[in-house]
């Protein structure tokens, strides 16, 4: 499983958590605030050199996850994920809304729906560098894959302050997929 920096360990640009933070003080629903929040990733997506090599080199033993930024209110943060080749997430759904935008390599996610007590693939995407997604409990449950031959970063912007909740994961799922 990913380690969690509890500190900030990279950079966020500072429009960028100026953009998300406009967004979210907006208000509305959590999808609402998600498809706000993507917008603006797309229009300021950065690349990966937010991290030091020695972190984009990423972990044999598991994915990492870097923290770029956490809002002083709790109202949002940033974290970066380095996953190496066939390095994979847990399915899992989320707290809060959240947003994601690839920037290095290629992601492949899967997409499930919780159905008679097994879990069902309703969406498969092949999401490349630039790709920018966003969603919101309930309908959030996922896996994340690196598909490609080398290092894959993304970006991801989660509802709240996860320094403060310890992880963005609500549940992971050990369930039967169909």
């Amino acid at each position: 499983m990913s380690q969690l920096a509890t500190e900030v360990v990279g950079t966020c640009p500072a429009s960028l958590a100026a953009a998300i933070r406009r967004e979210v003080w907006t208000g509305g629903s959590w999808e609402d605030t998600a498809h706000r929040v993507a917008a603006a990733l797309r229009r300021r997506l950065p690349g990966p050199d937010l991290l030091t090599p020695e972190q984009l080199s990423g972990d044999p033993a598991g994915y990492q996850t870097h923290l770029v930024h956490a809002e002083e209110d709790g109202s949002f943060s940033v974290v970066v994920m380095v996953l190496r080749p066939g390095q994979a997430t847990p399915i899992h759904d989320h707290l809060t809304w959240c947003v994601s935008a690839v920037l290095q390599g290629a992601e492949y996610e899967e997409i499930f729906a919780l159905r008679g007590g097994r879990l069902e693939v309703v969406a498969r995407n092949q999401n490349q560098v630039g790709t920018v997604g966003g969603f919101a409990p309930p309908g959030d449950i996922h896996q994340v894959r690196n598909s490609g031959a080398g290092i894959a970063v993304s970006m991801n912007v989660y509802g709240t302050d996860i320094t403060r909740v310890g992880s963005s994961v609500r549940r992971v799922y050990d369930l039967p997929v169909r």
